[in-house]
């Protein structure tokens, strides 16, 4: 028999990636969506008719009790979120509901329904924020500065707590910034990129950024499902860094994307204040010597070649390449 699987959040880009990862690997594949009119499903259309989707949401618990009784997956992975560190200052109390309290029940259905379920929980390297060491790991304290940062760092220690008090396989993934050409528009990457095809494609002639110094440890996110899936393959649960070990700034960001576009960046980027943070976190890089020691995991794309993979993507889809 297929191993079965669980994931919420598969319409965005990590829980895409991963789908079909598991996919590729034997699995059965369940994912939560939730209920709306609105549902974009672009980023699985290829493969939608592979996978079972069923109605649940991280607000309600009762409907997460039921798919986990009705569907028996051996494993779950909680991507779902509201995932983008902007909105989470609008949004705060949406945010804490969905991306701290939403891990909390989800993880309480599972010690109910089935205690053997393995259970993956998608934290952040936003939880690092104002970094006490460079570069982070596991043992590093968390400061996060957003709404979002907070409310990952409550989900990260529900986890560590389920995992303790009621022995659940509950596994973290602390993640650092992955991309590719599945990333939504909102986020600075594929903004970017997505930008310089217009500008190249003579549709617009220029992007407007905000900080520009500020430092990501930036990866390919069909690298990290990866290590998502070997998390929950080991005997023993465990919170692990995923991460490059690189760090990059938004200026090398876009010159790169740029220069992929036979461009010159300095002529297109213009800084907006208004799209600076309340409070910025500046450098983030990751020291995953546990992960790759421990679960075998490594990169296969570098960030030019990430920065490529999402140029090219883009230049097909603007029609500019």
């Amino acid at each position: 028999m297929p191993k079965r699987a669980l994931i919420t959040g598969v319409t965005g880009q990590d829980g895409s990636y991963l789908a079909e990862f598991l996919l590729e690997n034997g699995y059965e594949v369940i994912c939560m969506v939730r209920r709306s009119s609105t549902v974009n499903f672009e980023r699985i259309a290829h493969f939608q008719d592979r996978i079972k989707l069923v109605a649940g949401d991280l607000l309600d618990q009762v409907s997460l009790i039921d798919i986990l009784r009705e569907n028996r997956p051996e494993e779950v992975y909680n991507l779902a979120a509201q995932s983008f560190v902007p909105t989470s200052w609008s949004q705060p109390v949406l945010t804490g509901e969905t991306t701290a309290l939403g891990v909390t029940r989800l993880l309480d259905g599972i010690r109910m329904v089935n205690p053997e379920i393995r259970f993956y929980q998608a934290s952040s390297s936003e939880m690092f924020g104002k970094v006490h060491e460079v570069p982070q790991k596991e043992t590093t304290p968390f400061h996060p500065r957003s709404p979002y940062g907070v409310a990952k760092v409550y989900g990260h220690m529900i986890t560590v707590n389920y995992r303790e008090s009621y022995g659940l396989h509950a596994s973290s993934g602390i993640l650092f910034n992955h991309e590719s050409p599945r990333r939504g528009m909102e986020f600075v990457t594929r903004k970017i990129t997505h930008g310089v095809a217009r500008i190249a494609a003579g549709l617009d002639s220029e992007i407007r950024l905000g900080n520009l110094d500020a430092r990501r440890d930036w990866g390919y996110a069909p690298d990290y499902v990866k290590a998502m899936w070997r998390m929950l393959q080991q005997d023993e649960p465990d919170d692990y860094v995923i991460a490059t070990g690189e760090t990059h700034s938004v200026r090398e960001f876009a010159e790169q994307a740029f220069e992929a576009a036979g461009l010159n960046w300095q002529d297109h980027v213009r800084v907006d204040e208004s799209l600076l943070r309340p409070a910025e976190v500046d450098l983030l890089v990751g020291d995953s010597t546990k992960s790759r020691t421990k679960l075998g995991w490594s990169t296969e794309i570098d960030f030019s070649g990430l920065i490529s993979i999402m140029v090219e993507a883009d230049l097909k889809l603007v029609g500019g390449g």
